[in-house]
C-alpha cells in the first residue's frame, strides 16, 4: 500500500517537474522571439558605410527629384491607378497592374533618395593629392588594361561619360587610400585573384 502510494507521489513529482521544465523552455523561447536583438553593433557599422560624399550639385539635383516624386509623382500614380480601377476587373486589368508597378519601384526611388540625402557629406570634390579617396577620378591597370573611373556614389557622375565604382565594391576597396604608382590586389567573385596598379589619381571635375 505504502509503496503504490510513494510510487502515485513520485508520479505526481515527476509530472509537475515536467511541467516547470516545459513552461520555463516555453518562457525562454518567448523572449527569444520577441525581445529585440541588441542591434548596436550593426548599426554603427551600417551607419559608417552608408555615408556617401555628393557635390553640392549632385545633392541639389537628387533634392528636386525626390520633391518631384513624393508629391507631384505619388499624386499622379495615384490618380492613374484610381483610373485603372474604375475600368472594373482587376485580374485582367493591364493598366491597374502596371501603374501599381510603377507605384512600388517610385516608392523603392523615394526610399533611396531619403536614405542617400540623410547620410551624404556634401561639398567640393576633393582635390587630389595622389591618393585614392572618395570623389577622386581614377586611372588605374586592372589586370593589365587601363581604366578611368569615378570612386563613390554613380549620383555624382549621372551626367557624366564616367564609369563609377563604389568603395564598397571589391575594386573600391582595394585601392582606396593607395598612392599613385601602389600596386594591390582584391579577390573576383570567381574567386582569382585581381592585380591592380593605381596609375593616376585626379580631381573629379563634373565631367
Amino acid at each position: 500500500m505504502l509503496g503504490a502510494v510513494g510510487s502515485k507521489l513520485t508520479t505526481h513529482a515527476l509530472a509537475g517537474a515536467g511541467a516547470f521544465d516545459i513552461s520555463a523552455v516555453v518562457s525562454r523561447r518567448a523572449e527569444e522571439l520577441y525581445s529585440p536583438p541588441d542591434r548596436t553593433k550593426e548599426t554603427i557599422v551600417s551607419s559608417d558605410a552608408q555615408v556617401t560624399f555628393l557635390t553640392q550639385d549632385a545633392y541639389d539635383r537628387l533634392a528636386h527629384e525626390l520633391e518631384h516624386l513624393s508629391t507631384t509623382g505619388r499624386e499622379e500614380i495615384a490618380k492613374r491607378i484610381e483610373a485603372a480601377r474604375e475600368e472594373g476587373d482587376l485580374k485582367e486589368n493591364g493598366g491597374y497592374h502596371a501603374a501599381k508597378d510603377e507605384q512600388g519601384k517610385q516608392e523603392a526611388r523615394i526610399r533611396t533618395l531619403q536614405q542617400l540625402l540623410k547620410d551624404a557629406k556634401v561639398g567640393e570634390a576633393p582635390e587630389s593629392h595622389g591618393v585614392v579617396e572618395s570623389g577622386t577620378v581614377v586611372t588605374a591597370l586592372i589586370a593589365g588594361g587601363e581604366e578611368t573611373f569615378l570612386l563613390g556614389n554613380r549620383e555624382i557622375a549621372a551626367d557624366s561619360e564616367l564609369d563609377v565604382y563604389s568603395e564598397a565594391s571589391p575594386l573600391g576597396a582595394a585601392i582606396l587610400g593607395a598612392k599613385e604608382g601602389e600596386k594591390v590586389s582584391y579577390t573576383a567573385p570567381n574567386g582569382k585573384q585581381i592585380q591592380v596598379e593605381v596609375v593616376k589619381v585626379e580631381t573629379y571635375t563634373g565631367q
